[in-house]
């Protein structure tokens, strides 16, 4: 395996400028990785080798005039099959989109483009991002690189096992619920999920418009703050995007690299512990709380009590702005259309051409939905669970009036043997107790990495969680945090099945 794949984002970024490697050898040495691992992780469902060294070498051309488009100009990215990008099948995870190939990109894969990183591929995900484990997916599942027999965590598990089996230095993840942080905590990556509107929906195949979130999917703070940066900012068209500049994030990580956190005032959230938390993921948990004090933050702990409310809420409006957004997936335009024997009515291929497209998960979303949705049900269901978002975004400002940010465990377990939640969604559905209010409040929050469980030797997470538009205080924090946290390991944890694995 070429060392170059296990180099930071940064690292390769400062070898391209100082002309140490070309974008062609480093993007040739991720595809070699690719070729050698993803038969066994099934990470990537769309290589596009041919455009990605096209794009390499243009950009290796930009570099010897001088003329690079960005920091990162050259560095290879992966983007999760939910965002739309030209000329490249984007089928979120479902066979009803199978073989789409969409005539535009969206916002942030024209970005992508426009700083010149070349586009590896499109990685797995649970179908239409609906799912914790990355079993969903109509195209298979995708296997932890930690150990193949695990789940990587969910929607985006295809993004967070690229990034930890170096198939790609930096990937696109979406998060509706926890799907950047909780895989990210699964698989030893960070994962991070902006304030809502920051990062330009347009272009995204949407699962519930008010909770859906580009991010990034990094192995480190630094390459995830010079991500977002890259792709965040106002986007004319998207109704949704903030006005406000996306800046400061990568100076508010080199910062917090340097480990000092006096003045920070920390709140470890009461209503995220207990047992529903498992004992490996508590104990590296309150080590790295404590690190925390040790570099001089303030620790204290907070109350949001409709946080409890939070799952219930969130798998209402989830359902039900699902089942509005995928009603456009009929057969009449685009995507799978079965066509029943006999003289089918539009309403029989439609059924028909449905049944065949949608997996269980998305079936099972949909009707609840339309359920929560219907006469005489609305204000009981839907209506009282927008209440309780409000609550929950009340919680979030009291809560914040005290301290800079909030931390709790990203996910109550590490990640689980394949199969074993897959007859239960209410167990499946409890692993983003954590992560779910964020999406609901629109607070931008963060997971790193805490350590490797003494129990089952994978990877755990601690997530911080941020006011709306403080993004660069979760990479302050999280930084100072990881650089501690590499010094108490003695370098950086990672998969060592794949670290020692020959392209």
């Amino acid at each position: 395996m070429s060392a170059w794949i296990e180099r930071t984002a940064a690292e390769q970024a400062a070898a391209l400028a100082s002309g140490e490697v070309t974008s062609v050898e480093l993007v040739q040495a991720h595809l070699d990785q690719i070729a050698a691992t993803n038969g066994d992780l099934n990470a990537f469902l769309h290589v596009d080798a041919s455009g990605a060294l096209e794009q390499a070498a243009a950009s290796d051309a930009r570099r010897a005039a001088g003329e690079p488009l960005h920091e990162l100009d050259g560095v290879p990215i992966a983007i999760k099959d939910v965002l739309a990008t030209e000329g490249l099948p984007t089928t979120a995870g479902s066979k009803i989109l199978e073989g789409w190939i969409p005539p535009y990109d969206g916002t942030v894969t024209a970005r992508i483009k426009a700083a010149g990183l070349p586009i590896l591929g499109k990685t797995n995900m649970d179908e239409f991002a609906m799912g914790s484990s990355n079993e969903n997916s109509a195209y298979g599942a995708v296997r932890n690189p930690w150990n193949l027999d695990r789940i990587p965590g969910g929607s985006g598990g295809g993004s967070a096992a690229a990034v930890a089996a170096f198939q790609a230095p930096l990937a696109i993840g979406s998060d509706t619920g926890g799907s950047i942080r909780q895989p990210g905590a699964m698989t030893g990556t960070v994962g991070v999920k902006p304030t809502y509107g920051s990062v330009s929906r347009y272009g995204v195949i949407a699962l519930a418009n008010s909770l859906d979130q580009l991010g990034p999917c990094t192995r480190t703070v630094l390459d995830a703050a010079l991500l977002q940066e890259l792709i965040g900012g106002h986007d004319p068209m998207d109704s949704t995007s903030v006005p406000n500049p996306v800046e400061g994030l990568v100076a508010a990580a080199r910062e917090g690299a340097a480990g000092d956190l006096s003045g920070l005032r920390v709140g470890v959230v009461k209503e995220l512990q207990g047992d529903a938390w498992s004992a490996d993921v508590v104990e590296r948990f309150d080590e790295s709380v404590s690190v925390l004090k040790d570099l001089g933050a303030d620790v204290v702990e907070v109350s949001l009590p409709s946080f409890v409310h939070a799952m219930a809420a969130y798998y209402l409006i989830l359902p039900a702005e699902c089942s509005s957004n995928l009603a456009k997936f009929d057969a009449m335009r685009y995507g799978l259309r079965v066509t029943p024997e006999g003289s089918p009515s539009a309403e029989d291929v439609m059924r028909v051409s449905r049944d065949a497209g949608f997996g269980d998960e998305v079936k099972r979303r949909i009707i609840i939905g339309t359920y929560a949705l219907s006469s005489g049900y609305y204000d009981a269901y839907y209506g009282q669970a927008q209440k309780i978002r409000t609550l929950i975004i009340d919680d979030f400002k009291r809560a914040f009036e005290s301290v800079d940010v909030l931390v709790s465990p990203t996910a109550p377990s590490t990640a689980w043997p394949i199969g074993e939640k897959a007859d239960d969604p209410l167990a499946m559905y409890l692993q983003d107790l954590a992560t779910i209010p964020a999406n609901l409040a629109g607070v931008p929050g963060i997971s790193i990495p805490s350590g490797v469980s003494s129990a089952d030797g994978l990877p755990t997470g601690i997530q911080f969680l941020a006011p709306v538009l403080e993004d660069a205080r979760l990479y302050r924090v999280g930084a100072a945090l990881e650089a501690a946290l590499l010094d108490k390991w003695g370098g950086p944890i990672g998969p060592s099945s794949y670290t020692s694995k020959e392209a």
